[in-house]
């Protein structure tokens, strides 16, 4: 009887532990297969600084980048350019800058063109590497433009003209269990409205009321009856409108997420079903940082989870319940108000100003606690007024809040800075009212590898396209294509296509506006064609702008603004328009040559074959069957083949075209003497000619080359802030409408003491408003505004 009895014992026990064993080895296999996704798809987040929120026609937008990675909010050095557009309602490109990236921070400017129509447009950006995602992950933002010259058409709202959504916590109503459900009621303009509401069932008896807390948001709680139909009656000023609720599902699982005091938080799961393995499990992550799993039994159909809030990380949490098959059967988003924020002290030397006045600005950064910080900061100063209004919003509730969520935000910053109660009922209902991720779990389960279309430009801009075979209409493989941009700096980058055709030119230091040169050795074959690909996203998110609206008590200020935008661009229109000149290295991608010839130094001869032949002593001109041959000579004697022949950065592989250039044109010759590599492309010594006017010597470019306008990385705009330190300067008759009186997107504090930043006023009285943001190298990102008043 005892042998039997420890046999018993003993096989009861090998069962626990086989249970314990595969519960451990759910928990283990999602962890690892979420690791190895995160890992591989790795997040970059934009946050833009815009001088302002409003503009005119014929004014120019200026902005400061900050990329962070997704899971830390540090300074991410992962890409090296960022793409800024301004897209219409129609999602059409308005203006687009590719952007230099230094350790995730640049800045440029958009001219507004005279030509656009009056609107709400879109202000986005995102990096090459964020296309391989959801454009929802952009930083996507409204700014409204108005064409003076044109009347506006204002859209006249509908004041029942509104959407509202209904959230149940978890995902899903089911039948017999009570759930808490958020909703949020949103009107065209995408602001909050305020009504109250109330469920009904079929027989028209009312189950529960409810109403929004703020920003139209709120939640209530509701126990679906099997066999009922539900509708939400919702009364906003005018006629009661019926709305569907989400369906009750007759099975499944409810989550509930409440606040157990002690610095803790209870997940509560119940279900009428019963989970495979009678157990259900909780994932937590924030932003893809994993910081629990835990295994609960159902009991009576509940399980129980405590969490210590400490163990998440500032920011929102995404908390998922898996069933015993790992299915996610819940998900919830939870916020924890990040407390490590960077605190800007910034003020002005006086409240009030006369006009062309200095203004000194006193700032520095500093932690929590009040110690200095080194931070990288960017400031805007502009008149307040009823068009040019402060923007809401800021880099810290931004990077914390709003780019971890799916449309627009209303008062984001809202929750950032206030820790009431209503503030913290407030977050939880934005938190129930968001059911998004930037993953799907089946992706993650299925743990197969990532597959990604965009690189990120970790050297400087990448330009793609694809090379066809005109003969068979078919993608050309291994076929070796050049980019080139012709000037004085030698420009050339070499790509091979792969089986599907596509090249992508890896550039290094290509800024400003100019002409490209792209083609294959036409010499060889001229049998193909190439497109190259449109650098700027062509996926956009669903995120509606708000309906175009201007104000009686807006006129004014627009007549104004009209006026000295006119004035500025008569006036100091020149000024508007210098740049600063990049910091390049002025070196051919082949380094130093082996021997420059500047050809005034010899005897000028009228055909290159007698430069070549009197004078070039590293290559040797051959002449048979009427077709000129160039072999360079090395240290062991001839190269094989022509060598790669340069004008003025442009490949020219005829060598009878090179022997017809007129040498009275050309400046200089360099030569490298020997088998040079660069990419998938090697050339057999290389000649690199360059005319006095880098214009190609009045050869032709090959008929078979693509040759089209492109913009590199943006050239840096000169703020034009006028000075007034004498006297002269003072009395000076040019009129001064700035309104902006000052923008700066490179603000460096120290840890020494204060820092300051001295601007002038301009003629334009009114109230005006300095905004900072910034952040530190650790990821400390704040803001802070404060106001000053200019008076004649």
């Amino acid at each position: 009887m005892a042998s039997i009895f420890k046999k018993a014992l003993g096989s009861f026990t090998l069962m626990i532990l086989l249970a314990f064993s595969a519960h451990a080895q759910l928990l283990n296999d999602v962890q690892n297969n979420f690791k190895n996704y995160s890992q591989q798809a790795l997040q970059e987040k934009v946050f833009v600084h815009s001088d302002k929120g409003a503009y005119l026609t014929g004014e120019i937008l200026w902005f400061k980048v900050y990329v962070v990675d997704g899971c830390y909010h540090k300074p991410f050095n992962l890409s090296k350019v960022a793409y800024v557009e301004v897209l219409d309602d129609a999602l059409n490109p308005a203006m687009q800058a590719k952007v230099e990236l230094k350790n995730g921070i640049g800045s440029g400017s958009l001219y507004i063109p005279v030509t656009l129509n009056n609107g709400n447009y879109h202000l986005r950006a995102y990096t090459n590497w964020m296309k391989n995602f959801s454009p929802d992950f952009y930083f996507d933002k409204k700014i409204t433009i108005v064409n003076p010259q044109r009347a506006p058409v204002v859209a006249r709202a509908n004041t029942t003209d509104f959407d509202i959504q209904f959230f149940p916590e978890g995902g899903d109503l089911v039948s017999g269990i009570t759930s808490k459900v958020g909703f949020k009621a949103v009107s065209r303009s995408g602001k909050g409205i305020d009504f109250t509401g109330a469920i009904i069932d079929q027989k028209n008896d009312t189950v529960v009321k409810f109403q929004p807390l703020k920003f139209g948001m709120g939640h209530f709680s509701f126990t679906p009856s099997a066999g009922n139909t539900y509708k939400a009656v919702i009364r906003a000023g005018g006629t009661p409108v019926v709305k569907d609720i989400p369906e009750v599902r007759e099975k499944g699982y409810v989550m509930t997420v409440t606040d157990a005091g002690a610095d803790k938080l209870q997940v509560v799961v119940n279900s009428n079903v019963t989970s495979s393995d009678g157990s259900v499990y909780l994932f937590a992550h924030t932003r893809q940082v994993v910081k629990m799993a835990q295994r609960a039994p159902q009991i009576n159909g509940s399980a129980t989870f405590a969490i210590d809030k400490s163990a998440l990380n500032d920011g929102i949490s995404h908390f998922t319940v898996f069933d015993g098959d790992r299915h996610p059967v819940c998900e919830r988003l939870y916020f924890k108000r990040p407390t490590k924020n960077l605190v800007i002290d910034a003020a002005s030397d006086q409240p009030n100003y006369g006009s062309r006045k200095k203004v000194d600005i006193s700032l520095d950064a500093k932690d929590q606690s009040g110690k200095l910080l080194e931070a990288n900061l960017s400031m805007s100063v502009y008149r307040l007024d009823a068009y040019q209004t402060l923007e809401p919003g800021d880099i810290t509730s931004y990077f914390w809040l709003s780019s971890d969520l799916r449309g627009n935000i209303e008062s984001p910053e809202y929750y950032i800075k206030n820790n009431t109660a209503e503030a913290n009922e407030a977050v939880d209902n934005l938190m129930l009212t968001q059911g998004w991720r930037r993953f799907q779990w089946s992706d993650v389960l299925q743990n197969k590898p990532a597959s990604f279309s965009f690189l990120p430009e970790y050297n400087g801009h990448i330009v793609t396209g694809k090379i066809i075979n005109t003969t068979t209409n078919a993608p050309a493989f291994d076929v070796i294509a050049y980019f080139a941009v012709p000037g004085k700096r030698v420009q050339l980058f070499a790509s091979r296509s792969d089986t599907t055709g596509h090249i992508l030119f890896n550039t290094k230091d290509l800024y400003g506006p100019g002409e490209i040169v792209v083609q294959t050795d036409s010499h060889r074959d001229t049998t193909y064609h190439i497109d190259i690909q449109n650098p700027f996203s062509e996926q956009f998110s669903k995120l509606p702008l708000p309906p175009f609206e201007l104000t009686s008590d807006m006129k004014t200020p627009l007549e104004q603004q009209n006026i000295a935008m006119q004035v500025q661009n008569i006036y100091a229109g020149s000024k508007t328009r210098q740049f600063y000149e990049p910091y390049v290295d002025s070196t051919g991608f082949y380094g130093k040559p082996d021997h420059v010839y500047r050809l005034d130094d010899y005897t000028r001869f009228t055909t290159m074959e007698e430069v070549l032949r009197e004078y070039i002593r590293e290559v040797n001109v051959f002449h048979p069957r009427n077709r000129f041959q160039i072999r360079v000579i090395g240290d062991k004697g001839f190269l094989e083949g022509d060598p790669l022949v340069l004008l003025d950065g442009i490949p020219i592989f005829d060598m009878n075209k090179v022997l017809a250039i007129d040498p009275l044109k050309i400046k200089r010759l360099d030569v490298i003497k020997d088998r040079y590599f660069w990419g998938p492309a090697d050339a057999e010594g290389i000649l690199s000619y360059a005319s006095y006017k880098s214009d190609l010597a009045g050869v032709e470019v090959d008929p078979h080359a693509v040759v089209m306008d492109y913009e590199g990385m943006q050239l840096q705009r000169v703020f034009y802030s006028p000075a007034y330190d004498t006297d002269v300067q003072v009395s000076s008759h040019t009129p001064d409408f700035r309104s902006l009186l000052y923008w700066a997107p490179t603000i460096k504090t120290t840890t020494t003491g204060k820092n300051q930043v001295i601007f002038f006023t301009s003629d334009e009285e009114g109230k005006y408003v300095a905004v900072i943001q910034g952040m530190t190298a650790d990821g400390q990102s704040g803001s802070q505004t404060f106001t000053f008043d200019v008076k004649k």
